[in-house]
């Protein structure tokens, strides 16, 4: 899910970073350029990890900033195809749910992505919010702000319609 992934990158710093410490103000414009942002074949930056080199400092003619050649190392996040990942449930409406997982907010689960059978049930106010339930063994299963998980396979689901079938063996 979490990678290294080793980058070189040709980096020119501003003028008004270099009052700073080198190592400082390559970092922050490391943060500056990727942090956040998906990069092709790699995922999503979480962090830059460590800068394992710093070359150059080269000034271009016509460019009034040093360039440097930069060897650095960023977390990225990149699930593979089928990952289990445990995610909190940020909102519900009659279009599916959306999911955090603490440092990304914009994963979407579709209705038609809920287990089968289920039915939604909006609140009060009728603003598309509600609570989304499966329908199992003549019981309703909600999907409440405390829970989520994958929600298209046989087995997953909140973690709380799990944890509570093992409350019920124990007492049993």
């Amino acid at each position: 899910m979490f990678y290294l992934s080793q980058i070189e990158h040709k980096l020119p710093l501003p003028p008004p970073r270099l009052v700073l410490p080198i190592r400082e103000a390559i970092h922050m414009e490391l943060e500056k350029l990727f942090l956040d942002k998906v990069i092709a074949n790699l995922g999503l930056c979480i962090s830059v990890y460590d800068i394992r080199s710093i070359d150059g400092g080269f000034i271009f003619p016509g460019d009034g900033a040093p360039t440097y050649t930069v060897v650095f190392n960023l977390i990225m996040f990149r699930p593979f195809v089928g990952e289990i990942i445990t995610a909190k449930l940020i909102s519900s409406d009659s279009n599916g749910l959306q999911l955090s997982l603490g440092f990304f907010d914009d994963i979407y689960v579709p209705a038609h992505h809920m287990p089968y059978p289920n039915h939604f049930v909006e609140d009060e106010q009728g603003k598309r919010k509600g609570v989304w339930f499966w329908d199992f063994n003549e019981q309703e299963y909600p999907i409440q702000e405390t829970d989520v998980g994958s929600l298209d396979h046989d087995g997953l689901g909140p973690v709380s319609w799990w944890c509570a079938e093992e409350i019920e063996v124990d007492d049993e």
